[in-house]
Formats: structure tokens, C-alpha cells, sequence
């Protein structure tokens, strides 16, 4: 398992590098939110940007040639995503590709992919998943009811945090059709096309000022047609497909990580204090090299997660435990060094003069998503006992 980018996804991460700091950078995302506080667009992103995107290929980097990806791998799409971190770049890319295409690629019937897969990747048509109803990240707490009625089925409850959902097309919403709360097992996966009768979606607040939605679904009939997969055994699907962007999200912690990291160190050498730059003082330095050792671990444990998700030597479990490895590292290490260089900034690191303000607010938000720190060590310790 290599911890490192190969020649050709180091390209990709440079390119995307180049690309994102001309065309999106830090402060094109202040203007995005303060655009949207101020009533513009409640998107989150730019859609000329995101174009921009799609035409780069970065859509299609996940998906097998068969269904018109580039079957790049999820190593590909981290070298992009450590980039979308560090300019806080806001686009439907985790949502609808890695997340919806990814629901759709492993649980969709030849007839579905037809219709869903050439517009995700194409950037025509966006897809939001619905799988939280809470706010605290747990699939298997998936309550919202499916009831048969005929052929077709009627869905009844509430999605709250769902990413890019306003504005999207349609939604993976899961729904259970059997068994209770709290079990995997019984969980249904539908798509519900935005327009359809009895759908509502209301923007939700939130701390990154992103595109998140509250959908209500009151009623909402779908016939056969919207079922992916087998009736009540969706979870498996839905969990790898949740793995993919958790090891995405990962990376792009990573990336806002390395970006305050970076500034920061720049920061102690230039600030001077006592006719010294701050970074002489031997306390400050030792913060430094403590943020250096967990970024380096953050690393290591994303690079490990990336290259899990293309293996396919490694059993499900598997991919799972490094997912999740990967996923509470890369929260670990940001929670850790955002404080501390809103700390080592002084005064300034609170204020919203700075980026390091809206790095860290990203960085909250991300930590959250797709499940906390706490998800992802339980979830850790039961694959492992079950390993065992």
C-alpha cells in the first residue's frame, strides 16, 4: 500500500493546485458567503466554476470507463480534493459524484445508470444523498419511513444536513422498509427527483455557510422504478459509498490543515515582538514541530485510507476500519492545529480579517460531516472486535 501519490496523481493534485488558486481562491469563497448573506445565489458554489471543473475531468475520475469515467481511483480524487481544502473551494463534487454517483454506480440497474450516470458526470444534472436525521452522523438511525403502497412506495419523515441539496435535481434518500432504527439491516435506497409532489427543501444555516438543506418528504409516492438495489438491503452500498467521501473529506481536512499549518509557521517568522521574530521563542517553536508530528500522522493515516478504497485485495471491512482510520485522524489533527494557530495568531487568529477564521469554520463543519471523531472510534473498535 503506497502512502504517497504516484507520478500521475501528483499531476493531478499540481494541476489542481494551479487551477484552484487562480480561479478559486480563499477569497473567492468569502465572496461566495458574504454573496449569499446578503441574499445571492443559495448554491454555495460557483457554477461557472464548477463547469470549469467537469470539462477538467474531475467528475469522472471515480467511475469505471464503462459508465464514461476516467477510473482514476479515489488516490486520484484526494490528490483534488488536499487541494479543495486548502482554497476552501465550495463545489457539488463530494455531494453528487462521490457520493450520489457512488450510490448509483453500486447499487443501480443498467436502466438507472443510463439515466443518472452520463448527466452526474457530465455536470447536467446534481444528485444529493439524504441519509442524516440528526444531527449527529449515524446510518443505521435511519427512521424515515417507506411504505409499500402497490407498486410503487410512499415516504414519509425529514433529512436534515443534506449537502447541496438545495438546488439539486434529486435525492438518494434511505428509508427504511424494514426492521427498526439503529439496525442495518431493512434500509431502502430511493431516488426522489426534486419536483416530485409532497418534496420540501429549506436551506439550513451553518457554521461554513455551505449549501446544506432540511428535505421533507410528505407523502411522497415513487414507483418501483426509484428503488436502487434490493428492497431493505441498501446498507452495505450505502456505506461504502459513505467511505468513498469520508476519505475525501479526509483529505480535504487535510488540505485546510496544511494551508493553516503553513500559514502559521510563516506567520511565527515574520511577527516580531521584543525586536524578535516570534517563531525564535523556544515554546512557540515546540508547538510547531507537535502541529508538524500529527499533520505528518493525518497524512500517513488519508494516504492510507485513499489507497484502501482502490484495493481490491482488501475485504469490505476493511476498507471500512481505514476509512474511518482515516476520517478521525484527519479531524484529530485539524481540531488540534486550528486551535492552535488561532492561538499563535493572537488577537487576529479570531477575527474575520484573517483566513485562518474561515479555515476553521470549514474545519468544524468538516470535522462533523459524514461523522465525528467519536463515530469514527467506535465504529473502529466494532469492525475490529468483529474482525477478531
Amino acid at each position: 500500500m503506497s502512502l504517497v501519490y504516484s507520478e500521475e496523481q501528483q499531476l493531478l493534485a499540481d494541476t489542481a493546485a494551479e487551477f484552484l488558486m487562480a480561479k478559486s481562491p480563499v477569497t473567492a469563497q468569502r465572496k461566495l458567503r458574504d454573496e449569499g448573506a446578503s441574499g445571492g445565489s443559495a448554491a454555495g458554489f460557483d457554477a461557472a466554476l464548477w463547469r470549469e471543473m467537469v470539462d477538467m475531468g474531475w467528475s469522472a475520475i471515480p467511475f469505471p470507463e464503462a459508465l464514461g469515467g476516467l477510473e482514476f481511483g479515489c488516490k486520484g480524487l484526494g490528490a483534488v480534493f488536499e487541494q479543495i481544502g486548502r482554497n476552501l473551494s465550495a463545489s457539488p463534487l463530494l455531494s453528487s459524484i462521490v457520493l450520489g454517483g457512488s450510490v448509483i454506480e453500486l447499487t443501480g440497474t443498467e436502466a438507472q445508470q443510463a439515466e443518472w450516470m452520463a448527466a452526474l458526470i457530465g455536470g447536467d444534472k446534481r444528485i444529493a444523498l439524504a441519509v442524516d436525521e440528526t444531527p449527529r452522523h449515524d446510518p443505521s438511525a435511519v427512521a424515515l419511513r417507506a411504505a409499500r403502497d402497490g407498486d410503487g412506495y410512499v415516504l414519509t419523515g425529514t433529512k436534515a444536513f443534506v449537502a447541496d441539496g438545495v438546488g439539486a435535481d434529486a435525492f438518494i434518500v434511505a428509508a427504511r422498509t424494514g426492521a427498526q432504527a439503529g439496525e442495518q439491516g431493512g434500509i431502502s435506497l430511493f431516488v426522489v427527483v426534486a419536483d416530485a409532489s409532497g418534496v420540501q427543501v429549506s436551506p439550513m444555516k451553518t457554521l461554513d455557510s455551505r449549501n446544506h438543506a432540511t428535505l421533507v418528504l410528505n407523502e411522497v409516492r415513487v414507483g418501483a422504478a426509484a428503488l436502487l438495489g434490493a428492497e431493505g438491503e441498501g446498507f452495505a452500498a450505502l456505506d461504502a459509498a459513505l467511505d468513498r467521501g469520508r476519505v475525501c473529506l479526509a483529505a480535504e481536512l487535510l488540505g485546510a490543515t496544511q494551508s493553516l499549518f503553513d500559514t502559521t509557521v510563516e506567520y511565527l517568522k515574520t511577527r516580531v515582538q521584543f525586536d524578535v521574530p516570534i517563531g525564535s521563542f523556544q515554546a512557540l517553536q515546540h508547538r510547531a514541530a507537535w502541529c508538524y508530528a500529527h499533520l505528518q500522522l493525518a497524512r500517513s493515516a488519508v494516504m492510507a485510507g485513499l489507497a484502501a478504497m482502490d484495493d481490491p485485495a482488501l475485504d469490505a471491512a476493511a476498507r471500512a476500519r481505514m476509512a474511518s482510520l482515516a476520517k478521525w485522524k484527519a479531524g484529530d489533527a485539524a481540531h488540534r492545529i486550528s486551535r492552535e494557530a488561532v492561538q499563535m495568531h493572537g488577537g487576529m487568529g479570531v477575527t474575520d480579517e484573517l483566513d485562518v477564521g474561515l479555515h476553521l469554520k470549514r474545519i468544524r463543519v468538516a470535522q462533523a460531516s459524514l461523522g465525528d471523531g467519536d463515530f469514527h472510534v467506535q465504529r473502529y473498535g466494532d469492525l475490529s472486535a468483529v474482525e477478531a
